[in-house]
């Protein structure tokens, strides 16, 4: 109900005021249904994206051979707007329908002969979409779950900890990320992995806070802990 009265008197100082419109024609009307945590969620929503995408070219960069199992004429663009459009597709043939974490196994299965980077990016995007409740804005009310979002962040951890470890049985890593060059060692992907869970995590506080809610936090090994529910 104080959510609903909220946007009673938004719309009325709207009303009101008669030439908000003229004064600021940047203005949304949909953003009088918004909260300042809505907005929050709407900037993080944006933010984790353009990582998801930054994380995504990398690593066709980097795997240029994985690109090739796709389709003739699929391209990096393509395969971004596969997983970043709006409104997402959350259902991927290719990858037998898999999403979120479910697709994973793809990308470490030795048998596998598909686009490995692609069935990795549907992991984590489609993991961190589903944290935000498969929602691309947010709305007064519209709910938001802080586990969700702590739990994602976890989750990203161990992503990173398995694309770091898991490797063929020749020793082969499935996909190549950090480097060394000359003895400097890249770690730009372990930085870029590094601000998408912080941006997870930060939001889980926000959330939290806001809803008065209490965050579980759980401490399990990386290596050994199952994925935690989104």
């Amino acid at each position: 109900m104080a959510r609903t009265a909220q946007i009673v008197t938004l719309i009325m100082a709207l009303t009101l005021s008669g030439c908000v419109g003229v004064q600021n024609k940047e203005l949304r009307l949909q953003n009088l249904a918004k909260s300042e945590v809505d907005m929050i969620v709407d900037q993080h929503i944006k933010t984790i994206n353009a990582m998801s995408r930054e994380l995504t070219i990398k690593l066709y960069k980097r795997n240029p051979r994985e690109l090739k199992k796709a389709a003739v004429g699929t391209t990096v663009e393509t395969r971004l707007k596969q997983l970043l459009s709006y409104p997402r597709p959350i259902s991927h043939p290719e990858i037998n329908n898999l999403y979120g974490v479910d697709a994973l196994k793809l990308a470490f299965d030795e048998e596998y002969q598909g686009d490995r980077v692609f069935a990795l990016m549907v992991a984590i995007t489609g993991m961190i979409h589903a944290s935000y409740n498969y929602r691309e804005e947010f709305f007064m009310l519209n709910e938001i779950d802080s586990q969700k979002l702590y739990n994602s962040a976890r989750n990203l951890e161990k992503i990173a900890w398995q694309l770091h470890n898991f490797k063929t049985s020749n020793g082969a890593r499935f996909l190549l990320t950090d480097s060394m060059n000359e003895g400097v060692i890249n770690l730009s992907y372990e930085r870029l992995f590094g601000k998408m869970i912080a941006t997870q995590d930060m939001l889980a506080e926000i959330v939290a806070q806001t809803t008065d809610r209490t965050i579980n936090r759980l401490v399990l090994s990386v290596a050994t802990a199952p994925f935690l529910p989104i």
